[in-house]
């Protein structure tokens, strides 16, 4: 339940703290007090979205702080999804900085603001008088339904089986496209497959045949510069290593007058050693290297077919043209398995349109047993509240084949609803007021609560357009609902107000400055005061204050 709340910057509020109880509350106030605005600053710290022009004080941050006891069996799946830390008291922060930018934490933990969103959700439910709307939403009166029938971990269930259904249905729907329209594809993708296969492409092979293709193209100029290069070194009268030779002997001779002139002679050795392995490796590569005209012919075809491949691929480095051969070697694999694949597809299929029906079977055994007593428990507090002849049903018709199943089941859930005599119940979108709607939405609210689907229902002036002996009971309802769970009403009616077990008043506050809308809980003398102003219409009788000592008691 909502323990605390703290507002800070927010709107018409300065600085406010409200400390609240379990059971039944109200908040009372003149209009434009500043009522809404407490309930705007709650849903922003539970995540909704609000005008970033809310500040009071646009250099200062607005803060937002409420905290919570609540049952952590049943929020530890999201702290854990999360990566949170579960406490016994939960607390949620949310700022916006003067500079716009807003900040979510739960726990002192930063958080986005969907996962803020997301918790909010399942804390506190705020009900307003145009929400009453919602009750002719299909999903919402399947929402309803479900939440009687505590079909949430059932419902979880068959959501999984249901996203594997629809993928599985969407494969093999792929597959069976593939194998009836890719035919003429797939033999042009064998074609080209077969083609880059029988030319043999190995990695490496572009580069190193380029360079054949260089050396043979250039044979004769390679020849001669072989030629020349060992005739330097070698082969001819003033050939380097001659040179080499009568250098040595030269400092030789030398050392005898320079000793240290031996120190050369080492050099010029080593010197002739690497010249003369020079030389000989040269010659080799001489009488290695092929230039005949049969070799240009083949090394030349190699080139071309290597060059026509990528232009027709139209790529300009070899390694892609190698990654083309892989990729088509995958399709035309695909496709040569196609039949075994759609085979398998559909046995899996098979056997998840079993599991889907059983739970959706289940989802729809659930919702029909708990329709009668819920129509009942319904039907009954519409009586209590002056609609003596109010007859409310829920229809649930099945889809009978698999492909119109939905992610919430096989049903269809509609609301029906009469509130005369001897009229027949039909859509509540047609048949049901604005008053009914909200006296309707009250009742199903007050029958839900039983199931504590959310710990904090908060009412916001649900009771307009209703008084007398209708207000009272709707008070009676409140309170009852209170048992089990937190409730706090918005509300301008004293008959409500004095069904409370705690009652908040809103009021404005001005200096010369500013407006400032503040909160105070009061005490019985003080509610006393206030439940008579509602009943004399702020004017306090003698005779009002005995009839709010009277309904208070």
């Amino acid at each position: 339940m909502l323990k605390h709340l703290t507002i800070g910057n927010y709107a018409l509020i300065d600085s406010l703290s409200i400390t609240f109880d379990n059971g039944f509350s109200v908040i009372t106030g003149e209009t434009g007090a500043g009522k809404s605005i407490l309930l705007g600053a709650l849903e922003f710290v539970l995540g909704e979205r609000v005008d970033t022009n809310i500040m009071l004080d646009d250099t200062k941050k607005c803060t937002v702080e409420a905290s919570f006891v609540i049952d952590n069996d049943r929020f530890k799946s999201f702290f854990v999804e999360n990566d949170l830390d579960l406490d016994e008291e939960l607390i949620l922060r949310r700022e916006l900085s003067p500079t716009k930018k807003s900040r979510a934490f739960i726990n002192d933990t930063p958080v986005t603001i969907q996962q803020l969103k997301e918790l909010g959700n399942q804390l506190v439910d705020i009900h307003s008088q145009h929400d009453s709307l919602l009750l002719t939403n299909a999903d919402f009166q399947l929402k309803i339904v479900d939440d009687a029938a505590d079909n949430a971990s059932l419902l979880i269930d068959y959501q999984k089986v249901y996203n594997s259904f629809v993928a599985l249905r969407n494969e093999l729907k792929r597959l069976r496209e593939m194998a009836q329209k890719n035919v003429a594809e797939n033999d042009f993708l064998a074609f080209q497959l077969d083609e880059l296969v029988k030319a043999d492409l190995q990695d490496g092979e572009y580069e190193e045949v380029g360079q054949k293709l260089e050396l043979l193209e250039n044979a004769e100029e390679v020849k001669t510069l072989l030629a020349q290069s060992l005739s330097s070194l070698n082969d001819s009268e003033y050939s380097i290593l001659n040179q080499l030779n009568d250098l040595k002997s030269s400092v030789d001779r030398l050392k005898r007058y320079l000793p240290q002139a031996e120190q050369y002679l080492e050099r010029i050795d080593s010197t002739k050693i690497e010249l003369k392995d020079i030389a000989q490796d040269l010659d080799n590569l001489q009488d290695s290297t092929q230039f005949d005209a049969d070799s240009l012919n083949d090394i030349q075809e190699r080139y071309d077919l290597i060059q026509c491949l990528m232009m027709k691929h139209h790529v300009s480095d070899y390694a892609e043209l190698l990654k083309i051969r892989e990729e088509l070697q995958q399709k035309v694999g695909a496709f040569a398995n196609i039949d075994e694949e759609i085979a398998k597809k559909e046995q899996e299929l098979k056997k998840c349109e079993k599991e889907l029906t059983k739970l959706a079977d289940n989802l729809s055994d659930k919702r029909r047993k708990v329709k009668v007593s819920f129509e009942k428990s319904v039907t009954e507090i519409l009586r209590q509240l002056k609609m003596p002849h109010a007859v409310f049903e829920i229809e649930i018709s099945e889809f009978s084949n698999i492909s119109d199943f939905s992610s919430s089941g096989r049903n269809k859930i509609r609301f029906l609803f009469s509130a005369n005599k001897g009229i027949a119940p039909d859509d509540m979108s047609r048949v049901a007021s604005g008053g009914e709607l909200s006296r309707l939405m009250l009742a199903i609210k007050a029958v839900a609560a039983g199931s504590n689907y959310i710990p904090t229902l908060i009412f916001d002036e649900i009771d307009t357009g209703v008084s007398g002996e209708v207000a009272a009971k709707l008070g009676d309802i409140m309170h009852k609902m209170g048992e089990s769970l937190q409730i706090i009403s918005i509300t301008h009616l004293p008959q409500i107000a004095s069904k409370a077990k705690s009652h908040f008043f809103v009021y404005k506050d001005e200096d010369n400055e500013k407006t400032r809308s503040c909160i105070r809980q009061l005490s019985h003398e003080e509610r006393v005061t206030e439940i008579a102003k509602m009943l004399s219409n702020d004017k306090i009788t003698p005779e009002a204050i005995r009839a709010a000592e009277v309904i208070l008691s």
